[in-house]
């Protein structure tokens, strides 16, 4: 779930066309302006909305099949192999959630946390992964949640059977790439995401992954306008994921959160405010 929107975040500035110099008579800037609109509004973009909701449909698809396999294990009283299969079953969904969240309480019903719940006054609505994550690694049982789990896989096919419905814009995604980033900012790189399993590599990792995705679609109409922002952009995916590489224990596995110093998390953090600023110029595809 989305918490505060980056500090560095200059998305809705960078959409905003900028106004023409005071020297110019006010004639010429409406018609410069009127040019300019008309040429944002030429930008076709459509090549990369669609790749990128095929996108989102594939990591959907994955979610479900991987809450399947969750939800069977769990239900099964199989409280080790649902331990494994929990963090990368995520990953698809955490990957996606540009366009995940923007189905009513769908996204809540499936992630929310028990924090927010609280504070809310909602706990005793609480449903989704975390609340199967706190009978695992808390109380270390399955049995009296057997409901919980059923209505998870429910929701993960109710998400997918939406998501075809999903209008991607290119706002969309240019803000979801900043989202993405923002969820790190906040609730990963504290730890509190998965605050009993303390599996929020796979998390952070993931959410990269979703904005890296975003910038790839949008690299060759970046390169266009800038260059150097194109190139900028990817040698700071590159920092983060080779901090993240750091933490691996192979398969795609990564360490608990609870093994990382103080050291570790600041330059992960730094890393990512360091890759928030320049992702937040995509923006200049649409002028």
């Amino acid at each position: 779930m989305k918490k505060q929107l980056l500090t560095s975040i200059l998305l809705a500035g960078t959409l905003i066309l900028t106004a023409c110099g005071n020297e110019k008579t006010e004639s010429t800037n409406k018609k410069e302006n009127q040019s300019a609109t008309e040429t944002k509004k030429s930008v076709d973009l459509s090549k990369e909305t669609d790749a990128y909701k095929a996108f989102t449909v594939d990591q959907i698809d994955h979610f479900v099949k991987d809450t399947e396999k969750f939800v069977t294990a769990f239900k099964s009283g199989k409280i080790e192999e649902a331990k494994k299969i929990y963090p990368k079953a995520r990953m698809y969904f955490e990957r996606s959630e540009p366009v995940a969240e923007s189905f009513g309480d769908l996204d809540p019903r499936i992630d929310a946390r028990l924090a927010d719940m609280k504070a809310e006054g909602k706990e005793k609505e609480w449903s989704g992964y975390h609340k199967l994550e706190k009978a695992l690694w808390v109380e270390n049982k399955t049995e009296g949640y057997e409901k919980v789990a059923d209505q998870l896989l429910k929701d993960a096919k109710e998400l997918r059977a939406k998501v075809d419905t999903a209008e991607v814009t290119p706002k969309l995604m240019l803000q979801g790439s900043i989202d993405l980033l923002n969820e790190v900012s906040t609730s990963k790189i504290t730890g509190e995401e998965e605050i009993f399993s303390h599996t929020d590599l796979y998390d952070f990792k993931a959410n990269i992954e979703g904005a890296e995705k975003i910038f790839t679609l949008f690299e060759s109409k970046i390169k266009q306008k800038d260059e150097k922002l194109a190139k900028n952009i990817q040698s700071k995916f590159d920092t983060v994921n080779n901090l993240l590489k750091k933490h691996e224990t192979g398969n795609g596995d990564y360490v608990s959160y609870e093994k990382l110093t103080k050291e570790d998390t600041k330059k992960l953090s730094t890393a990512v405010d360091q890759l928030g600023e320049p992702l937040s110029q995509m923006a200049i595809i649409l002028e």
